[in-house]
């Protein structure tokens, strides 16, 4: 009779290295639906994003019209910019379920460098920040992948580290360069709206979805996810480090003076502005379209909330998208999971164990009950009944001495 340890006669997990077949299979998940995710909840809640971000287009021409035409529109792109940026690096580890929530301190510790350091070439300053920003992306990544530990949490003591970096300063920093991105704003709008529009779709292919999201908690979020599981996530890390430095450098080009703060309004709007747009909680899956349409809308409401003379922070504006983002994290979880198969068989019952830890042994299966009755001789051989054969030879002997 085999035998286990008290408390551990369940059912084992799968592990996560294993070979994988099938698109449920990537994600080594014993409960995972191996059909595809229902899209349809993404296309019904970004057709809203866009009706809102219309109706906003509409509120501001009324309010302000020269907000969308100019140098007003070149402004608005280069903001929008700047927060979608943000938005994508948070959605990428989002997907990854291993969230970066340094974004923001990174952000404004980029824009510091940038504004003391772009008097000696935009590209030196841009190329040293994005530099240093891999690496600690690379080291954050390390630190949650060998480890096997929240993301959100070790990407907060990234934050403490970097905002010591950024407390180093007691001033504001005034832009030494003369970089202008409001110059080139339609291309660098193309460029992100291509690279967030071409992510997504990336992310609606089932199996580069589940891969994505393969660090993703299944039974015990504790167990570690495999080495594939690993790379992914790291490599999530690097890259939204590298697009929050790009972003710091977008907005201290426009402010013109970056003052030293700790960045983490930056990082509320950034995921509130995430879960707004679909990209669920709980990472693994999130729209196409969402994450642009936001970063508009958003971009829209401040700029509206200016011309109406309104005081709005960024806290505020984070709070509201941040406590909307949970609500839709709930509707894409409910309706985004694949239609339950009709006529599916439940899944079959674990095995017994007696009380210690020890296992019930299957019952060993049995012959035929009744016995089947062993086969009648055919007609006419020897009756097995009949006379014997000493008593037959008796007779004749017998017979003879008569």
């Amino acid at each position: 009779m085999g035998y286990d340890e008290p408390g551990r006669d369940g059912p084992p997990e799968p592990a996560s290295a294993g070979p994988a077949t099938g698109a449920g299979a990537v994600l080594d998940d014993p409960d995972a639906e191996p059909a595809r995710d229902r899209f349809g909840v993404y296309i019904v809640w970004e057709t809203f994003l866009l009706l809102g971000f219309g109706a906003l287009v509409y509120l501001v021409w009324r309010e302000d019209s020269a907000v969308l035409r100019g140098s007003g529109l070149r402004d608005l792109i280069v903001d929008v910019i700047g927060l979608g940026l943000l938005a994508l690096a948070v959605g990428l580890t989002l997907r990854t379920a291993a969230v970066n929530l340094a974004v923001g301190p990174v952000a404004v510790a980029a824009g510091l460098h940038f504004a003391e350091q772009s008097d000696r070439g935009v590209l030196g300053a841009v190329g040293t920040a994005t530099a240093a920003a891999a690496i600690g992306g690379l080291l954050l990544g390390l630190v949650v992948v060998l480890l096997h530990v929240p993301g959100w949490a070790a990407s907060l003591g990234g934050a403490a580290g970097v905002i010591v970096y950024i407390e180093q300063r007691s001033a504001p920093v005034l832009v030494q360069g003369d970089y202008d991105p409001r110059g080139t704003a339609g291309q660098l709008f193309v460029g992100f709206a291509a690279i967030a529009v071409f992510g997504g779709l990336l992310g609606a292919v089932s199996p580069i979805r589940r891969l994505v999201g393969r660090f993703r908690p299944i039974v015990d979020p504790a167990r570690r996810r495999g080495t594939a599981a690993a790379v992914v996530a790291t490599t999530g890390y690097v890259c939204s480090t590298v697009l929050a430095t790009l972003a710091g450098v977008l907005i201290a080009s426009m402010e013109g003076a970056v003052t030293p703060a700790a960045g983490l309004d930056w990082t509320v709007l950034a995921v509130g502005a995430t879960l707004l747009a679909g990209t669920s909680a709980f990472g693994l899956r999130g729209g196409v379209f969402g994450t642009l349409v936001t970063a508009g809308a958003i971009g829209l409401f401040l700029a509206y909330a200016q011309a109406l003379g309104w005081t709005v922070s960024r806290w505020t504006v984070g709070g509201v998208a941040l406590a909307g983002g949970l609500v839709v994290t709930r509707l894409v979880e409910t309706y985004g999971r694949p239609a339950p198969v009709l006529g599916a068989l439940p899944p079959p019952p674990p095995e017994p164990a007696a009380e210690g830890g020890w296992s019930v042994t299957q019952p060993q299966p049995v012959g035929d009950w009744p016995p089947v009755l062993p086969a009648q001789p055919p007609v006419g051989s020897t009756d097995p009944w009949g006379a014997r054969r000493w008593e037959t030879g008796s007779r004749t002997w017998e017979a003879d001495d008569r």
